[in-house]
């Protein structure tokens, strides 16, 4: 994620031809409703009409331990994140079933988590760091964030020079939902209360301390949080910049991005601050119950193909919405011509 530079839109020629197709199918125009748009921007990111199959999707899960954790901001103790990273590597986790019932495949790095032991040389391969407690201090060093986004940019090239078509950014750490709730604060100026969840489901005390921290964090940075790198290094983590970073190397390199939730909704957010137009080659697969998903998609325009009141994360549900693109692109493919009935 480099200093600011706009990102061309997917090839608008190819839409337009996408979408005349679909006029042109044995079917009243405008039958299949979203579908139809969804398909022609597929062609338009493939640059090609009809789109080729998304026969090579791809989720990448970004897991890191959050300081704040500490700060009671979750139901569930730190010591969940290895055991998750050990149940996606088993391929028994939430996103490795979904992943499997849609025909994408699952990869998990390890950017920060605390202690983690008996995984594959590659998971760790971009390994950076736990994030600091950023009601605290920064969650991260300049050197960090830059490892962590040049990281994430690495994973995508690399997915890409192998045939990705589609990339999916997931997230898994617990008390992640806090930094990212303040970085969405930060983002468009706002507070704790804004924006602030219950994330693994905590209760109402557990809330209220949520917020606190959200604004403790946000009252500390003050004025530096105007600059996104400063932002994202002072109140993110090491698996959030690497997963911004994957977001901003494949739109930089024309490849569409498949939104999940709060998590990828923030990132995708500083991608587009950095990157004006980048939110052209991104379609939010779902929104989460937090109330920051909402705000974050809305801000950048995006409406999500999904709504089912999920909050797993690791990319959960912008897997389960591949089923809906694969749909829209077998249509657009594979509907006859009226003019040849």
């Amino acid at each position: 994620m480099t200093r600011v530079t706009a990102i061309a839109p997917p090839d608008p020629s190819i839409r337009s031809a996408a979408l005349a197709l679909s006029d042109a199918q044995a079917k009243p125009v405008g039958a299949l409703g979203r579908l139809e748009h969804l398909a022609a921007w597929v062609a338009a990111c493939q640059g090609q009409c009809p789109p080729a199959p998304l026969d090579d999707v791809r989720v990448v899960v970004f897991a890191g331990d959050h300081g704040v954790a500490a700060a009671g901001v979750s139901a569930y103790p730190a010591e969940v994140t290895p055991a998750m990273v050990q149940g996606i590597l088993a391929g028994g986790a939430g996103v490795n079933a979904l992943a499997r019932a849609v025909g994408a495949s699952v990869s998990v790095y390890d950017l920060g988590v605390r202690v983690l032991e008996g995984v594959p040389d590659e998971v760790q391969r971009f390994r950076v760091g736990p994030a600091r407690p950023i009601h605290l201090e920064d969650a991260l060093t300049q050197e960090e964030l830059n490892a962590a986004l040049e990281a994430g940019d690495t994973i995508a090239a690399e997915a890409i020079a192998e045939g990705a078509q589609l990339l999916i950014a997931g997230d898994l750490g617990i008390g992640n939902t806090t930094p990212s709730a303040a970085l969405l604060a930060a983002s468009l100026d706002l507070r704790g209360a804004d924006v602030a969840g219950r994330g693994t489901g905590i209760d109402d005390e557990a809330l209220a301390g949520k917020i606190a921290v959200i604004d403790a964090a946000l009252d500390r940075v003050g004025d530096r949080a105007s600059d996104p790198h400063q932002r994202l290094a002072a109140l993110g983590s090491a698996d959030i910049a690497a997963a911004a970073g994957f977001m901003s190397g494949a739109v930089r390199r024309g490849v569409p991005v498949l939104v999940d939730g709060l998590i990828a909704s923030v990132e995708a957010l500083l991608v587009d601050e950095v990157h004006p137009g980048a939110r052209s080659w991104m379609v939010a697969g779902h929104r989460s119950t937090e109330p920051g998903c909402e705000l974050a998609q809305a801000h950048l325009g995006l409406t999500p193909i999904l709504d089912l009141q999920m909050r797993l994360g690791e990319g959960s549900g912008a897997v389960l919405a591949v089923g809906v693109l694969k749909a829209a692109v077998a249509a657009l493919r594979e509907v006859t011509l009226l003019a040849d009935l």
